[in-house]
């Protein structure tokens, strides 16, 4: 199904398509490919966009990326994606509804496994996932390429309605015999402790340090489930979520790093204020399995 508009609006749906399409997959060519059209015709498309905008919207790098300036027009791009996608259902088309949705590592693995469990019910909506950092999930929302995101940022993003989640507890944990190999009268060494990090963007270590100086071995392991096995396994101390951190310390395996006190990270949802009825349901489903999941905020 194809959008309609009078002769007045300023930018052409098709090339809105276009430059999300570009967004979605990194190049002009796999755009075109995507799109069944030459590489030529994408960039016409583009070039005419720009030009209506007056702004250069599209970076041509590899990967290519959308400007400051094609940012709002890649959201207003996604919202007639979406809103053309429910038309499409509601008239009993084969058509399929996409939610771009940013989401931190650590609740992708714990409380938000049940939103992908009521998306399952749901055949004609596709969920694409973006992990990311909480700290930085909003910028994902401010540039357009998602139309919801679980953030640690309170503040609604311009266009957005925002919801508090609740808070995600964690402990820095270690194996202990690491802990006592390292141990130093009451406390541990914390200079000589290695210590486990997601990536550098994460910063939740550092707030459980007294003086914020880390030490000489920091180890990097970009995943959740690489994450806690790396601490299990006793190549480090490391942030672990308490829903992890319980059933550890239960059978003996983990222990809290002395001195050191847990970290609450309080959660919000973002999403477009937009009517869209899928939207909607994310939203019910992200608040529900939260609302049973994390603790107060």
């Amino acid at each position: 199904m194809k959008l309609c508009f009078t002769e007045s609006v300023r930018f052409d749906p098709a090339h809105l398509e276009t430059l999300v399409v570009i967004a979605d997959e990194g190049t002009f060519e796999a755009a075109a490919r995507r799109l069944h059209l030459t590489p030529s015709a994408v960039s016409q498309r583009i070039r005419a966009l720009e030009g209506s905008a007056g702004q250069v919207l599209v970076r041509r790098t590899s990967p290519a990326s959308v400007t400051d300036a094609g940012a709002p027009l890649l959201r207003l791009g996604r919202q007639l994606r979406l809103l053309a996608d429910e038309a499409e259902e509601a008239l009993g088309d084969d058509g399929v509804t996409r939610l771009p949705v940013a989401v931190n590592a650590d609740s992708l693995a714990t409380w938000f496994l049940p939103v992908l469990a009521a998306a399952a019910a749901r055949p004609r909506t596709a969920l694409h996932l973006q992990v990311e950092d909480e700290s930085y999930s909003h910028d994902l929302l401010r540039s357009g390429e998602v139309m919801a995101a679980v953030t640690s940022e309170p503040r609604p993003v311009q266009g957005c309605s925002v919801e508090t989640l609740g808070s995600l507890r964690y402990t820095p944990a270690a194996r202990p015999t690491l802990l006592e190999l390292h141990r130093r009268g009451r406390g541990v060494d914390r200079a000589a402790l290695p210590m486990v990090i997601f990536n550098e963007r994460d910063h939740l270590q550092d707030r459980a340090l007294p003086d914020g100086v880390r030490p000489d071995v920091v180890h990097r392991v970009p995943s959740t489930q690489g994450h806690i096995a790396a601490v299990l396994a006793g190549l480090g101390w490391g942030m672990i979520p308490d829903p992890v951190f319980d059933r550890a310390q239960a059978d003996g395996t983990l222990a809290p790093l002395p001195g050191a006190e847990p970290i609450l990270v309080t959660l919000h949802w973002q999403r477009w204020r937009l009517a869209s009825a899928a939207l909607e349901a994310l939203t019910d489903d992200v608040c529900r399995a939260a609302a049973d999941a994390l603790s107060p905020a």
